[in-house]
């Protein structure tokens, strides 16, 4: 009699864990392709302070250690906590405008602190409605948003392809130049190279381009002498945190932001990874992000978010295990930890991560099209709530100051072309496809991610698809 043998389930791509090598290589360019946004917050908020160089240097070096622990809770989670998918987490933009105000004008550097703290509390009791709002983001606003999210990210690799905001030199041809070869290198490596060198494609053209740009005289290490080897950032260094009531609801505003924008991002992974989000694990990854937001204001820092730069590296590169972007998270609480660590990282030139910035950014909005690419537009208002949120969404984008004479709220919702696209493609979706006399939109979302999670691992079908 013979003896019948079960297929042993295949671990989803999302659970495995490469070879060391291969870890330490995906989870390196992970790193180097967010450090540049990861250090222009607190860059932003401290310069706009007028604050000494050695606090400059702390905020940054607890953004670093911040935006590795989140990473990690992110990607590995803690019961309820994180999203178990290849999440970067760095802090949001949106909340650059408000800290100024609050920093300049109403209370320092402490009351931003404390309006953080309440913002993170926020987050984490908010996090389960948010996940009951998954049926209004169906493929006709998701794959509007990642859309935007791909088309708002692509002037910021511009700006470093230039230089970098406000450089002597911007837009220099030698700026554009070093930006177009690491475009290249990258294109080649990634058509050209075998398998594993392929996918990291974005690693070597990084490699290559900061290599190529210390005899051109672009960037030196100097700087790297100076700084320490070993830095902690300690529980509230500014002083105890300050509740000032204008500036905990203007932050209040920045976390419904953050959270819509979040929200995008992890669709956007759960596609590109095939693990489609649930309410649960929306929920458990917008509480993540409330729990770093709570450590940010804690560890002198600021409100997390997913960051959007890395979806676009997930895609392109089709590496898709969570413990690759926790490995990052891993490294960036060692750079955090350690300054000279830090300084070597820094030093790589804007004009650099501007060349593997532009195909990166890219592949977040060529995601987004293959999205739409399973709507129906005939017939339909479908073809209307793609124009005008790529419209809306794209506004405050290519004209900066649109909305200043507006309340600071608005600006808040409104100068992020994320946030601002997101919340009309929803509007519109309900407008025409939901409200009576409506025509049901194609597709609404999968359904199986509409259930509850059963807390076990997603079952995977054995394609013959190559594995990280």
């Amino acid at each position: 009699m013979t003896s019948v043998r079960h297929p042993v389930p295949l671990r989803h791509p999302v659970d495995e864990v490469p070879p060391p090598g291969r870890l330490a290589a995906f989870g390196l360019q992970h790193v180097l392709a967010m450090y540049a946004g990861a250090v222009a917050v607190p860059l932003i908020v401290g310069g706009a302070m007028k604050l000494s160089p050695a606090d400059l240097a702390y905020l940054i070096n607890a953004d670093l250690l911040l935006c590795g622990i989140a990473t990690v809770l992110q990607c590995v989670g803690l019961w309820r906590f994180g999203v178990r998918l290849p999440i970067m987490q760095g802090c949001t933009f949106a909340a650059v405008t408000p800290m100024v105000l609050i920093g300049t004008e109403g209370g320092g550097l402490r009351a931003i602190y404390g309006s953080v703290i309440v913002a993170g509390v926020a987050m984490i009791l908010l996090a389960p409605v948010f996940g009951r709002l998954l049926r209004f983001f169906p493929p006709l606003v998701t794959g509007t948003v990642i859309l935007i999210i791909g088309l708002s990210l692509l002037p910021v690799a511009g700006n470093w392809a230039a230089g970098g905001q406000g450089a002597a030199d911007f837009g220099a041809p030698k700026n554009l130049g070093l930006a177009g070869g690491v475009l290249v290198v990258v294109l080649a490596v990634q058509r050209f190279a075998p398998g594993f060198l392929s996918r990291v494609a974005v690693l070597v053209g990084i490699v290559a381009g900061t290599a190529a740009a210390i005899p051109l005289g672009f960037t030196d290490f100097s700087g790297v002498g100076d700084s320490d080897w070993v830095g902690v950032s300690t529980p509230f260094h500014f002083g105890s945190p300050t509740f000032e009531t204008p500036a905990v609801v203007s932050m209040l505003v920045v976390a419904l932001v953050t959270m819509t924008e979040t929200t995008g991002d992890f669709i956007a992974v759960g596609e590109m990874t095939g693990r489609p989000v649930d309410r649960r694990r929306l929920a458990d990854g917008l509480r993540a992000d409330g729990a770093a937001t709570v450590l940010g204001g804690v560890f002198n820092t600021f409100p997390y978010t997913a960051f959007a730069q890395n979806v676009g590296l997930v895609g392109m590169t089709r590496v898709r295990s969570r413990w690759v972007v926790a490995a990052a998270g891993g490294m960036l609480v060692l750079l955090g930890l350690a300054p000279k660590l830090g300084a070597v990282v820094a030093a790589i030139p804007a004009p650099v991560l501007g060349g593997a910035g532009l195909v990166m950014f890219g592949t977040v909005a060529a995601s987004g099209l293959r999205t739409l690419a399973a709507v129906d537009f005939r017939d339909n208002h479908n073809l209307t709530v793609v124009a005008v949120s790529v419209a809306v969404g794209l506004l405050p984008v290519g004209v900066p100051g649109i909305y200043k004479e507006f309340p600071n709220w608005f600006q808040t919702v409104m100068d992020s072309g994320i946030s601002a696209g997101c919340v009309t493609a929803i509007a519109l979706n309900l407008l025409f496809n939901h409200l009576p006399g409506g025509r049901a939109s194609a597709p609404v979302a999968a359904e199986a991610p509409l259930l509850e999670s059963r807390g076990g691992e997603d079952a995977v079908e054995q394609t013959g698809e190559q594995r990280v």
